[in-house]
């Protein structure tokens, strides 16, 4: 099997050393550089290989993702700061090891696949905040330490109802996962709803208030390990194929961690059965790269 490496030049772990290494340890018919936001997307697409693997971030993953020609598996090479997908999906350090294909679930928001997570409120404004400004005016990723600030001020800040959610009903903020895992602080894996799964369909969890008192109690449950789910006042939804949503007015969504701008309305679907993912021979425990 012939493979496309498609490799984030810019992202946080990648080296031209270990892009090198990767030629010699895969099959690689052809290596290609992204040059700009949503490059991957395009390359994918046009990918000559038998298997498209990519080396960076989540981002990168997401864009391949949304290019991924139907029949290629995905392999992963984790070379980001959080690499959710990756870690979630327990893929092997050594991509050679990456032997077996996992059947997976996507989701789709406005037509947008997303892998493991997307929502509205205190995650994408934290993404538009540390991503879409401050990155893109001096080129640095701020670590976990600079989202939880920027997090907690906004919990503090406070939400109240402005999204219109279908059949559930009005809340301030919204997370839609794809699997258990919501995303990474560090090594801690936070599960807004932890009996999401990449091989059913989209769980919802919906504050309908937060400030102060509502996330120590969200944190709480999330370092616990139980969710968000089944806390008084918050909507949920387990395994659906369809959540849509109004907005009182446009507000930031993001997909993976990536900012798609400020929107209306959102229509979510899973795509079940969606791809095919490269994991180990056994699957592995996920673990921090």
């Amino acid at each position: 099997m012939k493979v496309t490496l498609i490799v984030n030049p810019f992202a946080t772990r990648v080296t031209e050393e270990r892009v090198r290494a990767l030629e010699e340890r895969l099959p690689v018919v052809e290596t290609l550089l992204t040059e700009r936001r949503g490059h991957a997307t395009e390359l994918a697409a046009r990918a000559t290989g038998d298997a498209v693997f990519v080396y960076g971030g989540d981002g990168l993953v997401n864009e391949a993702v949304n290019g991924l020609p139907p029949g290629k598996p995905l392999g992963i090479v984790a070379g980001g700061h959080t690499n959710v997908l990756a870690r979630s999906l327990g893929v092997p350090g050594d991509p050679a090891q990456a032997v077996r294909e996992r059947r997976i679930s996507l989701g789709r928001v406005n037509g947008r696949r997303f892998s493991f997570a997307a929502g509205m409120g205190v995650d994408s404004e934290t993404v538009r905040e540390l991503e879409t400004r401050k990155r893109e005016q001096d080129g640095r990723r701020r670590g976990d330490l600079g989202y939880a600030r920027v997090a907690a001020r906004l919990l503090v800040r406070g939400y109240e109802p402005r999204l219109e959610i279908e059949g559930l009903g009005r809340a301030g903020m919204l997370f839609v996962s794809n699997d258990a895992v919501f995303t990474y602080a560090g090594p801690r894996p936070f599960r807004f709803s932890p009996e999401a799964r990449f091989e059913l369909g989209l769980d919802v969890v919906a504050p309908g208030r937060a400030g102060a008192a509502q996330a120590m109690r969200f944190v709480a449950r999330l370092l616990a390990g139980r969710g968000l789910a089944g806390l008084p006042g918050v909507l949920s939804a387990h395994d659906v194929d369809v959540v849509r949503v109004r907005c009182d007015e446009p507000l930031p969504l993001q997909a993976d961690g990536e900012d798609l701008g400020d929107v209306a309305e959102a229509f979510f679907e899973a795509e079940r059965d969606a791809i095919s993912v490269l994991v180990g021979a056994e699957q592995e425990l996920p673990s921090p790269p």
